[in-house]
């Protein structure tokens, strides 16, 4: 069901919308977390760090995937906050069709260039083997990921974020039974965990384009819409292309980062790769409560009220908080045992490794979490240079700071102290741009004061 976000207590507003995202991506992770979980159970711990070593690469895929999603959905937001409905099917369309030429390019180079990477990034021999075949079939799989983040982006821009959870939560459910029974029934080594993967994204995607385009064919327009806009699209690049590059860029950034892990061995590979999967699960989670949040004030600066959006920030701020202290308590405390249900026979190495990054990470969640929002608002409102500056402030420092402390006797450990100090400085950026925002001065109506 469509939901208008510019009515109704902000955060009563973003609970009930932004709880189903998150539920959501938790499921979305569970994609990959399967994945590990199965490859280090019942394969070896060769095979974990192969599907950990492709995962680095699969994030720069999924970053042009998560842009389209992000163009798209601002835009429609704003069309629809705006009740301007013809124009929001038009922007449908229009992103639909660049994100399929965009997604076509991908493929052939991810076709042509993925050997070329994975020895960019010192894959050691012993596990390169299987990391290319995962990746191989992974390609396959891009148009389901495109397309199944264009229908998500639309849903949320109208408000529903019910529908998608329950896909997701079906899809990632079915994959986890399938890896298992590819992997331990079939004996398809990690080629069982990608097909696994691929098919039910495939399946999870066709269901909800149907849907999607079901519920924009029963929105009447003001008029007939265009197929196709070059204006449109352009104003879907301006928030794409930027959402790209912060996604891109810290992909980029996280495989320099691997290529370093790398050359401690697989033993520090393996730690490292259970232990991110779940540092993943929670900065994506908090990354699309930013979404989220973005769709909220693209609604409320569509219908021009500002006000709304300081409500949001708020909100957002405590709603996330309330999720990060619990995840915090996990992971610092109870990591070790997590990570002992990804590794079969877990050595000493890649055991500490693990524990010694979630608890250095963990304690910063308040804080990234924080910085998340204050981006989900940048993102909303169209102020990307402002959300760029404080991205690649943090990337720059954690990229150098890696590779600087690897070298010392700090080890693998300097690497994982690298992180906490990009979060905060990105934090302090992106919180002091929100501040600086057109909702600044803009007062509550009295008729809603009270």
């Amino acid at each position: 069901m469509n939901k208008d976000l510019t009515v109704g207590e902000p955060e009563k507003v973003l609970w009930k919308f932004c709880l189903p995202l998150f539920g959501s991506i938790v499921f979305q992770q569970l994609y990959n977390i399967a994945d590990s979980l199965v490859a280090g159970k019942f394969i070896g711990e060769n095979a974990l760090a192969a599907v950990g070593n492709s995962y680095e690469i699969t994030l720069i895929f999924i970053a042009f995937a998560f842009g389209c999603n992000m163009g798209c959905s601002v835009i429609v937001s704003q069309f629809f906050g705006a009740k301007k409905f013809s124009k929001m099917k038009t922007a449908v369309s229009t992103a639909c069709i660049a994100s399929a030429v965009l997604c076509a390019a991908l493929m052939a180079g991810g076709i042509l260039g993925c050997e070329a990477l994975l020895r960019g990034i010192n894959t050691p021999q012993e596990v390169f083997a299987d990391s290319k075949l995962y990746l191989d079939i992974y390609i396959w799989s891009l148009p389901f990921v495109f397309f199944y983040n264009i229908a998500t982006g639309i849903f949320s821009a109208l408000g529903d974020s019910k529908t998608p959870f329950i896909f997701l939560a079906i899809s990632s459910t079915a994959n986890i039974g399938m890896d298992i029974l590819f992997v331990t029934a079939l004996n398809m080594g990690v080629a069982g965990v990608a097909w696994a993967t691929f098919l039910c994204q495939g399946v999870s995607c066709v269901l909800a384009v149907a849907v999607v385009f079901k519920r924009l064919k029963a929105v009447e327009g003001d008029e007939k819409g265009e197929l196709f806009s070059l204006p449109i699209l352009g104003k879907i690049v301006v928030i794409a292309v930027p959402s790209i590059l912060q996604q891109g860029s810290i992909s980029v950034g996280n495989i320099i980062i691997q290529s370093v892990i790398n050359g401690f061995g697989p033993g520090v590979m393996a730690g490292y790769s259970a232990a991110v999967k779940m540092n993943n699960l929670v900065i994506t989670s908090f990354t699309t409560l930013g979404n989220g949040i973005s769709n909220y004030t693209a609604q409320n600066v569509g219908a021009e009220k500002m006000y709304r959006v300081k409500q949001g920030f708020r909100a957002g701020v405590k709603m996330v908080w309330m999720l990060s202290l619990p995840l915090f308590v996990l992971y610092f405390f109870a990591g070790r045992s997590i990570l002992l249900f990804f590794i079969s026979q877990p050595t000493a190495t890649a055991i500490q490794t693990g524990v010694t990054f979630l608890r250095i990470l963990s304690p910063f969640y308040f804080i990234i979490s924080a910085k998340l929002v204050a981006d989900g608002i940048l993102r909303g409102a169209g102020m990307m240079n402002k959300f760029m500056i404080a991205t690649f402030a943090d990337l720059i420092l954690r990229v150098i700071l890696a590779i600087a402390l690897a070298k010392t006797a700090m080890g693998a450990t300097g690497i994982w102290c690298a992180w906490p100090v990009g979060w905060c400085t990105a934090a302090v950026l992106s919180i002091g741009f929100y501040r600086t925002g057109a909702w600044k001065n803009d007062p509550v109506p009295e008729t809603e004061a009270a």
